[in-house]
């Protein structure tokens, strides 16, 4: 199980939105990759839960690197959410925090700097509508459970 993107360099800006309970759909652009649709089964956490977020990453870089750390990436990523929360741990200073697992059994976490990303208006958050229907209907059907992971593997 290889776990990418703990810096979150490769990650240039994004959406998700977890308005459908149970569910979390978005677009993420890459390094190297661009855009990617991400269709999750789970929730958000805490202050965020149920709501849609955006964000832009302040450390985002582009470099020769990305390509081959992220050959294997699953275009769309399909999975379930470990943690989407801006607070994740009581120990550390809050931050957005993106943790998921692939149906390919691969363990991505993204952590960007607080003011890297926002919840969206309710105004905002409609404006992602149309996207979020349309990947939520185009993945729905590949979502399946990624707990047959080892007790090690679930963070």
């Amino acid at each position: 199980m290889a776990q990418k993107f703990g810096n979150g360099r490769w990650i240039k800006e994004g959406f998700l939105d977890n308005r459908v309970s149970g569910t979390v759909v978005g677009r993420m652009t890459f390094a190297v990759l661009g855009q990617v649709d991400v269709c999750l089964t789970g929730d958000f956490k805490g202050e965020i839960a149920g709501k849609a977020i955006r964000f832009q990453n302040s450390r985002f870089e582009d470099d020769d690197l990305a390509g081959h750390a992220l050959c294997d990436f699953e275009i769309p990523q399909v999975g379930e959410v470990s943690l989407i929360s801006f607070d994740p741990h009581p120990n550390l200073a809050p931050h957005p925090y993106i943790e998921w697992f692939s149906i390919g059994n691969n363990h991505y976490r993204i952590e960007l700097s607080p003011e890297d990303a926002v919840v969206l208006s309710d105004e905002d958050a409609a404006k992602l509508d149309a996207a979020s229907t349309t990947i939520r209907v185009a993945l729905r059907s590949q979502l399946r459970s990624t707990r047959d992971r080892t007790g090690a593997d679930w963070v």
